[in-house]
């Protein structure tokens, strides 16, 4: 797989990746910033998220949700999400409406704050407050994904707190903070733009140019909080949480290489071999043939600074305990370090691994939002060509010694779900 890359530097240090493919009539527009969580000051968890929020909430020349009804009404979609290391919006539209994507993105880039209001951040505060209600608090399991970064992280690391943030620091955030944070790291020299799609490079660099060119670098952005840390945990940090969920889960996670290390694609095969689809040792082992388990996953946070995460993700079955699962769980990591990664194994996995990357990259917008990744991560998005290639090196006995190296007992950080008394499920 070679796709076609072009980059280009505007003078205020925007960056542009264009892709083209004539293939469809769409054209997929996508923004990253280099602002997550991880840069959220102490007080204000939560920050990076509600601004993602505040960014739908109009500019200069676009009313409060007119980004949506305008991109809507042009037959395309649009969104935005936050991550730990960054935050993303995209828009996908026929490619005749490239302009109107643009200047869209353009007018929230370098016009938002005269359209920024006390009532506007109350509002989107309570919308922020209530997605963190039913996803996290009143979601089974759902305070996971802020539990498991604190138990493997320690608390002066910008990875540790919640992305969410606490319902005290969202409701202390301040109007002065949001203009604050936007100056501060909404600027083009702070930003990716990827063009993927029906267009044509010189076209969308001079539309690109014309639109995103006026916009003012920023002041300088401060240092960001060092993410160095230890690379493996250094003993076996386990949290058990009573929840109102009706059979245990266990979370076993491992720090690991960060992404865009040469290691990184060994975490992406292990984690296949471990938890990818129902041919993979967690799925056959306890699922099918233990029926200790209903699912098992491994994925990774795919974090680019400091550490990665590597995690595994299995649901008991009604009638399992949690001291059972767990040890079920660890045995099978336990078993892939002293007994090694089999050639069925691993032709599965690489096969699997590189099958969903490619398949992944047959969407406009996934392509798009996979160059703003390593354009933003790694300088180039151009390495993007070579993921195949770096997955399918892959050997089995890479798979042996990452578990050996990066899965053991020394680096292992267990968050255990349990019903609360009196709640636990019957076989």
């Amino acid at each position: 797989m070679q796709l076609p890359i072009h980059t280009h530097v505007l003078a205020n240090g925007l960056r542009l990746v264009i892709s083209p493919d004539r293939t469809a009539p769409i054209v997929a527009v996508n923004v990253w910033y280099h602002v997550g969580s991880a840069n959220e000051r102490p007080g204000r968890t939560g920050f990076a998220h509600l601004f993602e929020h505040m960014l739908f909430q109009g500019s200069e020349h676009v009313a409060a949700n007119e980004h949506f009804e305008l991109v809507q009404r042009a037959g395309g979609t649009v969104n935005g999400s936050t991550w730990i290391e960054r935050t993303n919006y995209y828009e996908t539209v026929p490619s005749h409406q490239l302009a109107l994507a643009l200047w869209l993105e353009a007018d929230r880039m370098g016009r938002l704050l005269p359209a920024m209001t006390q009532e506007k951040l109350d509002t989107q505060r309570d919308v922020v407050k209530n997605e963190r209600r039913w996803s996290v608090d009143n979601q089974p399991y759902g305070t996971w994904w802020e539990r498991l970064p604190a138990l493997a992280f320690p608390p002066e690391h910008p990875f540790h707190h919640s992305l969410i943030g606490s319902m005290e620091d969202l409701d202390a955030a301040l109007l002065d903070d949001v203009k604050e944070f936007f100056a501060t790291w909404y600027t083009p020299d702070n930003a990716v733009l990827t063009i993927v799609g029906d267009v044509d490079v010189a076209d969308a660099v001079s539309l690109a140019s014309s639109t995103f060119g006026g916009i003012p670098r920023g002041p300088g952005r401060p240092a960001t909080p060092s993410t160095d840390i230890a690379p493996r945990v250094g003993s076996w940090i386990r949290d058990v949480v009573e929840d109102d969920v009706m059979v245990p889960r266990v979370y076993l996670a491992f720090r690991t290489p960060p992404f865009g290390t040469p290691l990184h694609a060994a975490a992406a095969i292990t984690t296949a071999v471990l938890g990818s689809g129902k041919g993979s040792r967690l799925h056959q082992r306890l699922v099918r043939e233990q029926q200790l388990a209903t699912s098992a996953v491994a994925y990774t946070f795919d974090l680019a600074r400091g550490s990665d995460l590597l995690i595994l993700e299995v649901t008991a079955r009604a009638g399992v305990d949690a001291a059972t699962l767990e040890s079920a769980v660890a045995g099978e990591v336990d078993a892939l370090a002293r007994e090694g990664c089999t050639a069925s194994d691993i032709e599965r996995a690489v096969a699997l691994t590189t099958t969903e990357f490619v398949t992944s990259m047959q969407s406009a917008q996934a392509r798009a939002d996979r160059l703003s990744q390593y354009a933003t991560y790694l300088g180039d998005p151009a390495l993007l060509n070579s993921q195949v290639a770096r997955l399918d090196a892959v050997d089995a006995d890479a798979v042996t010694q990452f578990a050996r190296a990066w899965l053991g007992t020394d680096n292992r950080v267990s968050l255990v779900f349990v019903p609360r008394a009196g709640t636990e499920a019957v076989a």
